[in-house]
């Protein structure tokens, strides 16, 4: 008994220690906590879904859903070829060019109205607390922070490793203006170094003035948050950004709902909707959308144009690493809709909506 007790005290003295490198980030407490606890969204000590959200789906438990995810084979799960890609030189750009460029998986630029703007930005060769594992696609990881200009506003969707970096934004911290992103985020943010007057935090339906009068909400989404030991002490967010020209979508990561709906009745329709697509299955289908409810979502939002993102770049899920962008193109035909799916680094015009693209991963 001496010897398990000391085997023990040794496993959780070496996870204590593990869990406080700086890249598990912080909770929040003082004027930070105390701004949380009067949300309309954090009861229990913790965020709340607008809806009933199981972490698994009906039939699932967490055991066997580990067990599938390490064991089950996928065919294809990482692609055989180097992801192809086009590049495009970013500090090269007129400011008045209004485009988007995306990055893999959930990472975009986008310029309106001479404002730039990056989302969930991971550049660091994987999206995992542990070094070496959960790598990027050959391929996929084609930008670094020396390719940007300086960064106006840096928006974060939610605190997961694949959407929230730390070596990433440890590197881009010079470039950054403001950081917009969910109530209690921040307190990652600032033990990275950042000053407490960069930070825009917003609860569900708070929004903000920006430069040139663009303006953001912070709106719901059907996911958690969680980089420690305990979940949903940080709040998950999509947004929708208003400028002179555009009304755009600004997805993260969600499992169907009907804050969809919502959504677009409140500020629809949208000219662009970067949308999840991608790292889902019916195992975990309440915190991300399936190919067959994508098109419910795009319709409730009353989107025009579609860029799916959260895909062809970590292997997440069981599927294979083309079946996303396969599934949505063919559920779209004959919509009213248009899917635009750039190659990662191909420059998307935001004033151009007959701008065509190949089915590159097909190839």
């Amino acid at each position: 008994m001496y010897f398990i007790l000391i085997i023990v005290l040794a496993i959780a003295t070496t996870v204590f220690l593990f869990m406080q490198q700086p890249i598990f980030g912080s909770k929040s407490k003082g004027r930070r906590l105390e701004r949380i606890k009067k949300s309309a969204n954090f009861r229990k000590g913790r965020f709340q879904n607008i809806e009933h959200t199981p972490n698994f789906g009906e039939g699932f438990t967490p055991k066997k859903v580990m067990w599938d995810f390490l064991t089950q084979r996928v065919p294809n799960k990482t692609p055989k070829h180097i992801i192809p890609s086009k590049k495009t030189e970013l500090k090269s750009q007129n400011s008045d060019d209004e485009f988007l460029v995306w990055m893999g998986h959930s990472s975009y630029y986008f310029q309106v109205d001479e404002t730039k703007f990056l989302v969930d930005p991971v550049f660091s060769g994987n999206a995992s607390p542990i070094a070496g594992t959960t790598k990027a696609f050959k391929g996929s990881d084609i930008y670094q922070s020396g390719d940007f200009p300086e960064i106006d506003y840096l928006i974060i969707s939610h605190d997961h490793y694949d959407h929230l970096d730390y070596k990433t934004l440890k590197s881009l911290k010079p470039k950054i203006k403001k950081i917009i992103c969910g109530l209690g985020v921040g307190a990652h943010l600032e033990r990275w170094g950042f000053a407490e007057d960069q930070l825009i935090e917003l609860d569900w339906y708070e929004d903000a003035v920006l430069e040139k009068n663009i303006h953001i909400t912070s709106t719901p989404a059907r996911h958690f948050s969680g980089r420690g030991l305990k979940r949903d002490i940080s709040l998950w967010s999509s947004f929708v950004l208003k400028s002179s020209r555009h009304n755009i979508f600004v997805g993260g990561d969600s499992g169907y709902g009907k804050h969809f709906k919502n959504i677009g009745e409140k500020f629809g329709p949208f000219d662009w909707a970067i949308l999840e697509n991608g790292q889902y299955n019916e195992r975990w289908h309440y915190i991300h959308t399936l190919p067959s409810e994508t098109i419910n979502v795009i319709e409730d939002l009353q989107a025009e144009n579609v860029i799916p993102v959260h895909s062809s770049k970590f292997a997440l899920a069981m599927h294979s690493w083309k079946e996303p962008l396969e599934k949505i193109t063919e559920n779209s035909q004959g919509k009213n809709f248009k899917i635009v799916t750039p190659m990662i680094g191909e420059k998307v015009d935001l004033n151009n909506k007959n701008q065509e693209f190949a089915a590159w991963w097909a190839s």
